[in-house]
């Protein structure tokens, strides 16, 4: 006990150590670097800007059941591959319901010139492809003239291209609607960013089990968040929810896409 006391009280009066010098500032260079931006990211960030500033811009939100789409694909993948030498993904069933959706809700698929409002007749779908260098939209054209397995060629086509730095700049001009798919990185929900001058854009998102109550039972369905941006000087709310509404129909039911009903 006398040596363990005698311990404390040597330990009481020993001086307490010098506090630690502080360590010297990082010099700016390391603490920070100035990268000057590309000419792709300066034209990615002027034409998100412009489409901000110049449209009346708002976005709406819905939800799609993809059971259907899910159970079609898993059954036909791969005699579809054989068949046609390209894989059946989910952007060939959304490029088909968005043609269908425009056709229904035209104001969609226009876009303001002036004191004018140009509606388009056809259908040229921009796909949102991301690359090393930035995100660069090319265009489906004709879309509603393809089949299946002919915007899958397409988008894959433009995928290639963009991540080779193969575009030209005619392969990224003149679309009429943009899709762009976030859930590929696991993005649930967000408000995408009209590609001016169109008046809409469609998000994809993640496929996330959910419990969902069908015909009074719960159950666990692939669901997916949709938000379509647009421009509400051409489209009203109405138009916009019609159009989310006639996306959701379509792919929960995709027989009617094939046989163009």
């Amino acid at each position: 006990k006398g040596d363990a006391l005698a311990a404390l009280e040597a330990r009481a009066a020993a001086p307490a150590p010098a506090p630690a010098a502080p360590s010297a500032p990082r010099p700016i260079h390391e603490r920070e670097e100035r990268v000057k931006m590309t000419r792709l990211r300066q034209t990615i960030a002027r034409r998100l800007k412009e489409a901000q500033n110049n449209a009346a811009m708002l976005t709406t939100f819905n939800e799609v059941d993809m059971s259907a789409v899910m159970a079609l694909r898993a059954q036909y993948k791969d005699v579809f591959e054989k068949r046609h030498g390209v894989k059946l993904g989910f952007m060939s069933f959304f490029t088909k319901a968005v043609v269908a959706a425009l056709k229904a809700v035209p104001d969609v698929n226009a876009e303001i010139d002036g004191q004018d409002i140009v509606y388009k007749n056809h259908y040229d779908i921009g796909v949102a492809v991301g690359t090393d260098k930035g995100l660069v939209v090319p265009v489906v054209r004709d879309a509603d003239a393809l089949n299946l397995a002919e915007i899958e060629k397409a988008i894959g086509d433009l995928g290639k291209k963009a991540r080779s730095g193969g575009l030209a700049i005619e392969d990224m001009q003149g679309g009429t609607f943009t899709i762009t798919n976030g859930g590929i990185y696991g993005s649930l929900m967000s408000t995408p960013i009209l590609n001016a001058p169109q008046s809409g854009i469609l998000g994809m998102h993640a496929i996330k089990e959910r419990a969902m109550v069908v015909n009074g039972k719960i159950e666990i369905r692939p669901m997916m968040y949709l938000a379509l941006s647009y421009d509400h000087r051409v489209v009203d709310g109405q138009g916009a929810v019609t159009f989310l509404v006639k996306v959701k129909e379509a792919l929960e039911d995709p027989q009617r896409l094939l046989l163009d009903l």
